[in-house]
């Protein structure tokens, strides 16, 4: 077979994982990208840059602290200690935190740029026709930012399959548990086993100018000339 069972194993985790931190950030990120986008308070710089740190933190910083935070000793960790869930270091739910926070930028931003693009017409249109906040966010806002969510969407799932820095920090190695798609490739040429990396990278590389080439084909906000 072309891809051995342990790649196969890879790819699933690295795809569910993906999958699950996109759902977790499309509801996580949305009211943070919506008060961003509408907010006049002062603290909006100081929450963008710490919304947008992971885009220029090394991963291996932000892995370093979450892995002290959710540890034994951790605010975090002696949280799930008392919840009965366990520590998440070296978990794939501890891979899902630490995805979370690391591709919560690419989440925010295009969907927070949907929401400024909308301006104030539509929303004051639709309160005049006596629409309640909840009712101006659900029936005008959302649909009118979905090309914004689909890109976000998209974005945040392909850079969550493409981690590895962090995931290593958090989720070590474990073969089925943590063992991501990256970090198999990573294996195979800590082993010299460059026929096996080669395969595993290629499928990689593909699927990632898959999605870029979705992007630079599909782009609703664009205007023909």
């Amino acid at each position: 077979m072309w891809l051995t069972d342990t790649d196969l194993e890879a790819i699933w985790l690295t795809l569910r994982l993906a999958s699950v931190t996109t759902l977790i950030l499309f509801v996580v990120a949305t009211p943070v990208a919506w008060w961003l986008a509408r907010t006049r308070s002062r603290l909006k710089g100081p929450i963008g840059a710490v919304v947008a740190l992971p885009l220029v933190l090394p991963p291996s910083v932000l892995g370093f602290y979450l892995l002290v935070a959710m540890g034994p000793n951790g605010p975090v960790g002696q949280f799930t200690e008392r919840l009965g869930i366990g520590l998440l270091p070296f978990t794939f739910w501890g891979l899902v935190v630490a995805s979370v926070f690391y591709s919560l930028p690419f989440m925010v931003q295009p969907v927070q740029n949907a929401f400024e693009a909308i301006g104030d017409r539509p929303l004051e249109a639709a309160a005049t026709l006596r629409a309640s906040p909840l009712d101006r966010f659900f029936s005008v806002a959302l649909p009118l930012a979905l090309p914004g969510f689909v890109t976000a969407g998209i974005l945040t799932f392909a850079h969550t399959v493409g981690e590895f820095g962090v995931v290593l920090m958090i989720g070590g190695n474990i073969p089925g548990v943590t063992r991501v798609a990256s970090v198999q490739i990573y294996d195979y040429v800590e082993a010299l086993e460059y026929g096996n990396a080669h395969r595993l990278a290629a499928v990689m590389l593909v699927f990632s100018f898959l999605v870029l080439l979705v992007l630079y084909v599909w782009n609703p906000g664009a205007k023909k000339r």
